[in-house]
């Protein structure tokens, strides 16, 4: 499937080409007046979009933009595009591009296809603008736009279009809408032109985009705050929430977990204070520093170097933390690999384990792997993106503690287990 192709195909309003200078300029004129009335529609009827709004700046694009684009600072706009529109559809196209600011739809694609992922952010987008009644969808572009979706993530969404464009091909893309906007790849190495004339497609070193992203966080919480109590959408407060409240450091969670592993006995060398009032002498409890749990590395495709580095890393700590320890690890995908055992008393260093993987994802190899083996821990702990195929695994066959590392949605949570996010302590 060629990405460029399909993208041609996925837009049927095009600006004219033959349209002069002087034409431009005059009608741009009126299309900047009507983008400044539509962000005070915003800011009347839906604050936390129109506060959003204000802090963009707003550039003409007509050199390389047929639609609109936004980049986290700038919105940019073709003016035939927003000229075709009504003040109420142009309402639409700027809350539109806000909440590809708000999801992180810059930075989530990672290495999916461009054209598939920039069809399910605008799925996303789409239907809560629409649920919401945020201006009204633009009647010159069949967006790509279906309530079956409701609830569901970026990423979840292309998962489904991915099969189905697999199965279908291009002409099932053509099927199903029109894209709304321009989306940027904006990653760059820093020495090229960073759109100041607004003649250009905009790239940002990494550094700066991800100072961009602390601007769009920041921004955010300010609205929400301006906007004030229920002026705010609910998809987008939930993200808010995850930015303002306490996190709980996961590295503490995972020790409380691992402590609770600690072999323990009575013992006379340490007696019990209980019981001193009635002259009995009671024993006390004998703490081991000897720890026993089992650890599996999510090692499937969608798992990069920098994840599986620190998943490493993480056991290492532990290791390093514990002056005893038994440590049964393996990698998966589809399937176990490399079982191997770690002890205090082996001698066998980390940096030797060699991992495998890189293929599709089942969580539920692991408990068929243990259960084969006769393996029940005492605490099982997974190292995962939290993209998980089918089930998440076996609730009944022991205490299981999930780590997500770089998953998009920081509210996700396993359906048993605890679970904590790699970040929260990163």
């Amino acid at each position: 499937m060629s990405t460029k192709d399909t993208a041609s195909k996925l837009k049927n309003w095009e600006p004219n080409p033959d349209i002069t200078e002087a034409e431009l300029d005059e009608m741009r004129k009126d299309v900047l007046d009507r983008i400044i009335i539509a962000r005070v529609g915003l800011l009347l009827r839906h604050p936390f979009f129109g506060n959003m709004a204000t802090r963009l700046k707003i550039q003409a694009a007509d050199e390389w933009c047929p639609t609109a684009a936004v980049d986290g600072r700038n919105l940019y706009f073709n003016t035939q595009f927003f000229n075709a529109m009504n003040n109420k559809e142009i309402e639409f196209v700027i809350a539109h591009e806000i909440l590809h600011c708000v999801f992180d739809h810059l930075g989530r694609r990672d290495e999916r296809n461009p054209m598939l992922y920039n069809i399910a952010a605008d799925y996303i987008v789409n239907n809560l603008l629409v649920r919401d009644r945020i201006g009204e969808k633009p009647s010159i572009v069949d967006c790509f736009q279906d309530f079956k979706y409701e609830g569901w993530t970026s990423e979840e969404v292309y998962d489904e279009l991915f099969k189905e464009a697999e199965k279908n091909g291009q002409e099932f893309l053509e099927q199903l809408g029109e894209m709304l906007d321009e989306h940027l790849d904006l990653e760059g190495d820093g020495t090229e032109e960073d759109n100041k004339d607004g003649k250009g497609r905009p790239k940002y070193s990494k550094a700066e985009m991800d100072q961009i992203k602390d601007e769009i966080k920041e921004a955010m919480i300010q609205a929400s705050q301006t906007a004030g109590a229920g002026n705010t959408p609910a998809g987008v407060q939930r993200i808010i929430q995850q930015l303002t409240e306490p996190k709980i450091n996961w590295r503490e969670l995972l020790r409380q977990q691992i402590q609770s592993t600690i072999k323990s006995d009575y013992t006379f060398a340490r007696p019990s204070r209980k019981g001193w009032h009635t002259g009995a002498i009671l024993p006390g409890m004998n703490f081991q520093d000897t720890i026993d749990i089992c650890i599996t590395l999510d090692m499937s495709g969608s798992i990069g170097d920098a994840q599986a580095k620190d998943f490493l890393g993480e056991i290492q700590g532990i290791m390093d933390e514990y002056k005893d320890y038994k440590i049964k690890l393996w990698c998966f995908d589809t399937d176990v690999y490399n079982e191997q055992d770690f002890s205090a008393d082996d001698g066998d260093a980390l940096t030797d384990y060699e991992i495998y993987g890189g293929g599709g994802t089942d969580f539920m190899v692991n408990w068929q792997y243990m259960k084969d083996n006769d393996i029940q821990p005492k605490k099982f702990i997974m190292f995962t993106d939290g993209y998980a195929w089918d089930s998440w695994g076996d609730p009944d066959w022991c205490e299981t503690i999930f780590i997500i590392h770089s998953n998009h949605n920081k509210n996700l949570e396993a359906p048993f287990g605890i679970t904590a996010h790699y970040e929260e302590a990163a």
